[in-house]
């Protein structure tokens, strides 16, 4: 990619310029305008309402000089929301870097599907997995008073989640580094109503993970053994000791692990297991209620 070499061109001479350079790059974006816009108002400071105001407005030397280094780095295909520090999620604007998933408009139906289940007014929730915190400070969004946690095993990504969390002024949410659920506690006294996960599910051998934003994310936070199902798997056993009679679990997997998840939770004893469509009309979200029995204790001696 070649800069030109007048720098004090005008906001819509640098987008032109950005749009050509990110249609001719080796790994081409799918929206070269709007991430063209994106990282022109993200180093002016301004609204894209304020940038088409005034296209005729110069950049400053060193503004122009930011815009090639992000438009390059664009041109190579590091991740928008990483140029921006910044990814839009439900109703939020969250923080993020490389320690975790970027949140994905697919993710916010878990979101919905955990606000449908009509849990109580001060219900407890979990988010294993929490990644940048989206989930569980979007739920906290709709409902103050839930308590909600959020566990990661990477300190990078709890670290994250509870700068989120400060940032979305939500700071009733816990966030805590742990294998999954394997270090929560059952209390009678304070029932979990909800375990939510948006876990691994992709298999090592995805093609899709040599492609877009995915090359730049984390592997831990996306590949699971047994073909995407290993993380899943051990997220619903542990449910099964933790959930009381009525609570509910909550996934979101791959498109063609629908059924999978769905025969794994019936097998275990949920019950009113449901798949949910996002979108792209993919299966995407996978739900059920513990039932309360464990269907092999009726086999022990």
């Amino acid at each position: 990619m070649k800069a030109k070499a007048d720098s004090s061109c005008s906001r819509q001479q640098s987008l032109a310029w950005a749009k050509e350079s990110l249609l001719a790059a080796s790994k081409p974006t799918d929206s070269p305008r709007l991430d063209a816009e994106l990282l022109l108002c993200h180093v002016l400071s301004v609204t894209n309402a304020n940038l088409y105001a005034w296209p005729e407005k110069r950049l400053m030397p060193a503004q122009w000089l930011s815009f090639v280094q992000l438009v390059g780095e664009r041109c190579m295909g590091k991740p928008i929301a990483h140029l921006l520090g910044q990814q839009g999620f439900w109703s939020l604007d969250l923080q993020v870097n490389a320690s975790t998933l970027i949140p994905r408009p697919e993710t916010e139906l878990l979101v919905e599907v955990v606000l449908e289940l009509n849990l109580p007014i001060q219900a407890y929730v979990v988010d294993l997995g929490t990644g940048s915190g989206a989930i569980a400070l979007a739920l906290a969004s709709e409902n103050p008073q839930w308590r909600l946690v959020g566990v990661d095993q990477s300190a990078d990504a709890v670290n994250l989640a509870t700068l989120n969390a400060h940032k979305c002024h939500l700071t009733q949410v816990t966030f805590c580094q742990g294998d999954w659920a394997q270090d929560l506690v059952k209390d009678a006294n304070k029932p979990l109503h909800c375990i939510v996960s948006n876990p691994p599910y992709i298999d090592a051998e995805d093609p899709h993970l040599s492609q877009g934003d995915v090359r730049y994310e984390p592997l831990s936070a996306l590949v699971a053994e047994r073909h995407g199902m290993a993380d899943i798997d051990t997220i619903a056993q542990q449910a099964v000791c933790l959930l009381p009679v009525g609570g509910w679990l909550v996934f979101e997997h791959g498109y063609d692990q629908g059924s999978k998840v769905a025969e794994l939770l019936t097998g275990l004893g949920f019950n009113q297991v449901a798949t949910r469509k996002d979108y792209n009309d993919q299966d995407r979200v996978t739900f059920g209620q513990w039932a309360g029995k464990d269907p092999g204790q009726d086999k022990r001696p």
